[in-house]
């Protein structure tokens, strides 16, 4: 096995580099999320979020399209640094999130950014080993059910653009399928093992 420096191997290397990356774009979303629900969409109300269309006559704040994204991002920290870092990146999104958000949501945003990402963390861990592409897509449809749900709730007592959340999330979990896919058949050539 080839190695960088000394007792360093090349597995090692690309796992901490991927995982770096992939810790920096989960960190990223989060503020870009509380960005776009403020600033950007086809349509911002006064003091409410701004939303988009998500698919045919279905609207969401424009946050959820990076929510989903953090969804998969945190399983790809998980499977590259392991379920402490996991918990770790968790509790740190959890942090910025509310630091981040503008002062109306800031609870609402760390507490589901939260319980989602532990809800995602819980479906996401057991199955990861034997079946990755399928852990990634059924946490995240577990966790983006959850955050939008807490969300809606929290920021603005109503459940009026859940399909739209759910949906909007589910296109970056969807759209991640076939990357995961080549994910874990480059990493099974390679040898490199999940953590």
């Amino acid at each position: 096995m080839e190695r960088d420096a000394p007792g360093i191997t090349r597995h090692d290397s690309l796992r901490l580099a991927e995982g770096l990356a992939f810790l920096l774009l989960f960190c990223l979303t989060i503020p870009a999320a509380n960005w776009l629900i403020g600033h950007a969409g086809t349509e911002c109300a006064p003091k409410g979020p701004c939303i988009l269309p998500v698919a045919p006559g279905l609207f969401a704040p424009s946050g959820v399209l990076m929510v989903g994204a953090a969804l998969v991002l945190r399983d790809l920290v998980q499977r590259r640094f392991g379920a402490g870092i996991g918990i770790c990146a968790i509790l740190m999104g959890a942090a910025l999130s509310g630091l981040l958000a503008p002062p109306a949501l800031v609870i609402a945003s760390a507490t589901a950014f939260l319980i989602s990402e532990t809800a995602d963390f819980a479906v996401y861990t057991p199955l990861a080993r034997k079946h990755f592409v399928a852990a990634v897509v059924l946490s995240g449809f577990f966790g983006l059910v959850v955050d939008s749900m807490v969300f809606l709730w929290l920021a603005f007592c109503s459940f009026e653009f859940l399909a739209g959340q759910i949906v909007g999330k589910a296109w970056m979990i969807v759209l991640a399928i076939p990357p995961m896919m080549w994910l874990r058949k480059r990493d099974e050539r390679l040898g490199l093992v999940a953590v």
